[in-house]
């Protein structure tokens, strides 16, 4: 049964196996990855683990220029499937360009209903956050993704072409 799961160094071996699994160079939505952040290493990827957890703190001092984020991991059987984060406050700039709510499911754990899962688990954690409804954006030519944003809900408000290229964009009520 998968749980969503805090980042955490414990799973730093299971979530290097999905990284590969992705391929080098290439966007995983939802961890929150940024191109200067170095996770081979136990060090680095301690670090990266730590702005993660930190970027989810409603006490704390959000990164310059960045919203408030809650990342967790799907995770079954101590084997890391995806990823899927949820941006508490995004402005306009975010809106435009990610939504509130991104996920990524490792190519060999796809076509198991674990992005719809992992989704309707989140739109909890957005209505406790007390967002009323939430944003989520993919691009206009990944069926899979709008697939799962309809069944939990969404609603297609459009497409635009963004610096990601075409995207379509959904509200979810919450």
């Amino acid at each position: 049964m998968p749980e969503l799961v805090a980042p955490t160094v414990r799973l730093h071996a299971a979530w290097l196996e999905a990284h590969r699994e992705w391929g080098p160079g290439l966007h995983e939505d939802g961890f929150g990855l940024r191109p200067s952040d170095e996770v081979d290493s136990p060090a680095g990827f301690a670090a990266w683990v730590a702005r993660l957890v930190d970027q989810s703190d409603p006490t704390g001092p959000p990164d310059a220029g960045r919203a408030r984020c809650t990342h967790r991991w799907i995770v079954e059987d101590d084997r890391v499937l995806g990823g899927i984060a949820l941006r508490h406050a995004p402005d306009d700039s975010l809106l435009r360009a990610a939504g509130h709510i991104g996920y990524g499911i490792r190519p060999s754990a796809r076509r198991r209903g674990l992005a719809t899962w992992a989704l309707g688990r989140m739109l909890d954690e957005a209505r406790g956050l007390g967002l009323d409804r939430v944003l989520i954006i993919c691009e206009a030519d990944n069926i899979a993704s709008a697939r799962t944003i309809e069944r939990c809900g969404g609603v297609l408000e459009g497409t635009q072409v963004t610096e990601l290229g075409a995207t379509r964009r959904y509200w979810i009520s919450t």
